[in-house]
């Protein structure tokens, strides 16, 4: 969501302020999933048009979607409320329904010109994307990522087969990008000495067996990968070593370990800085371990 982007972005980017999510760089739209994504608006075709759907069926509901929505705004931005229901998301991947969304209230939906990209195109560009963050992967993990076709994501895996480096990872044969070789080789960069991820941060946005990589604890997976809203992830020296929430300025960490005073000034560090729209600054709360 946009409010947990704002997060995302602050764990990587100094400086990250809380209204960074409306800024113009960026728009709100629905992504893999029909969850709401903050994406940079250059690359809009590449998480809309990398997912408009390839069947007859699938495409003309999309199409007429968009074409049903352009009519109803007339040129306006309206509460989403009061244009329709969740059926609207089938018109996103045409590349031309935007949101704009706070996080806090109902979110506004309006129509912009279709994108200037062939959706063959468009996904190749997606499964690079996927492959420069969550690689190595597999055709059927992109397919489960984007809600793509088995078929879908197979035929774009060849189209860029080039472009691509077999790899055996711990979980199987997978792909990389062949020109992130070299960052597989290299030594990492030292890890943020605590850094707190909000739910669905793509760090660990991971699923089925691809989990066990980040937290080999079965318990400690259940705690992260809730069956409803995700918590957050607290990320201590590089590893995950517990779950935040927040409630207003409240945040509260359910730890997985015992930290030294050095690491809980580091994380106490992180959650004063977090660019929060609240005043006088968060109330840090730890439990376990």
């Amino acid at each position: 969501m946009p409010r947990a982007a704002v997060l995302s972005i602050h764990a990587r980017v100094e400086g990250t302020t809380p209204d960074a999510w409306a800024d113009p760089a960026l728009v709100q739209l629905w992504g893999p999933r029909y969850s709401v994504y903050a994406v940079a608006a250059e690359d809009r075709a590449v998480f809309t048009l990398g997912r408009l759907p390839e069947d007859e069926k699938g495409l003309r509901r999309a199409v007429e979607t968009a074409s049903r929505l352009e009519g109803l705004l007339d040129g306006r931005e309206l509460p989403f409320g009061q244009v329709g229901n969740n059926s609207l998301r089938y018109g996103a991947a045409t590349g031309r329904l935007l949101l704009r969304w706070d996080g806090a209230r109902q979110p506004t939906v309006r129509i912009v010109a279709a994108p200037d990209m062939e959706p063959s195109a468009a996904r190749a560009e997606l499964v690079r994307r996927y492959l420069h963050i969550f690689g190595p992967a597999s055709a059927a993990s992109f397919a489960d990522w984007a809600a793509l076709s088995a078929r879908s994501a197979r035929g774009t895996f060849e189209a860029i087969e080039a472009e691509l480096l077999a790899v055996r990872s711990p979980l199987g044969d997978a792909w990389i990008l062949a020109s992130d070789e070299p960052s597989f080789l290299a030594e990492p960069d030292p890890p943020g000495a605590a850094r707190l991820l909000p739910s669905g941060d793509s760090w660990w946005l991971y699923q089925g067996a691809d989990r066990e990589l980040l937290v080999a604890d079965a318990g400690r997976r259940a705690q992260l990968w809730t069956p409803r809203v995700w918590p957050g992830a607290l990320m201590v020296d590089g590893e995950i070593a517990g779950t935040w929430r927040r409630a207003n300025a409240d945040i509260r960490i359910e730890t997985w370990r015992a930290f030294s005073p050095t690491e809980r000034a580091a994380i106490e560090s992180e959650a004063a800085s977090l660019p929060l729209p609240i005043t006088g600054g968060p109330r840090v709360h730890m439990d376990g371990a």
